[in-house]
């Protein structure tokens, strides 16, 4: 498959915003730093943080992976694993150069996109879902339908389901998902990200591991020229 992905030609700023780090990369400032997060840690302590790895460094705009929903380039709800103060934060003022904020799930997808019509789903504490298509990427909210015995995907997928399941069964479930979703959104292929990806030993055939370095790709591509 064909990259419809264009070259970026700005120096980007992209933070991956986890619950238990936060991960900085700058174009062309070296390797990838990473901050502790945790249930404590407020839109503003995030910025100053990020802001004091960051000093140094030439960036012309921002891009931000939150874990939850995005609308408008704004986090729709608080984060369940961190502290408060995320919805109305001003981005923008705080680091002084636009701005692009995007579900985590769906900064993930965009940097693994070959081309053709990608299915992104990750496998964490919860379940990230997003769907890349040609130059589109779309969050998707997958988490919470209704899957089997009364309960959602997320609750067999994620850290929970794993845990009642046992890791055998959890993969058995991870298999099923990915078909049964591959099928309806005629996906051409699927990439599993989030910590619990490495507990899958053998790949379908279609369906591969995310990497690391997914987000920061991703988080360069939103502004790369269309």
């Amino acid at each position: 498959m064909k990259s419809n992905h264009k070259p970026i030609h700005k120096k980007i700023l992209v933070l991956d915003v986890g619950g238990t780090h936060v991960k900085i990369h700058g174009t062309g400032a070296g390797p990838t730093v990473k901050i502790i997060s945790g249930p404590g840690m407020t839109a503003a302590q995030m910025a100053a943080a990020v802001k004091k790895v960051s000093a140094n460094w030439k960036f012309e705009a921002v891009s931000i992976g939150y874990p939850g929903p995005v609308k408008n380039n704004r986090p729709l709800l608080e984060p369940h694993n961190l502290g408060g103060g995320w919805v109305k934060f001003d981005y923008q003022k705080a680091f002084g150069k636009p701005v692009k904020i995007i579900n985590d799930a769906a900064m993930q997808a965009l940097g693994g996109h070959r081309g053709g019509r990608l299915l992104f789903l990750g496998l964490g504490t919860g379940l990230g879902s997003a769907l890349c298509l040609d130059e589109t990427v779309l969050s998707l909210e997958l988490a919470h339908l209704p899957y089997k015995k009364n309960r959602s995907y997320e609750e067999y997928l994620g850290d929970a389901g794993m845990k009642r399941l046992g890791k055998k069964k959890w993969r058995a479930n991870v298999f099923e998902v990915v078909e049964l979703l591959r099928n309806a959104l005629l996906a051409d292929y699927v990439v599993l990200g989030g910590g619990n990806a490495r507990l899958i030993e053998k790949f379908p055939h279609g369906v591969e591991p995310g990497k690391n370095s997914n987000a920061i790709i991703g988080g360069e591509r939103l502004w790369q020229e269309k």
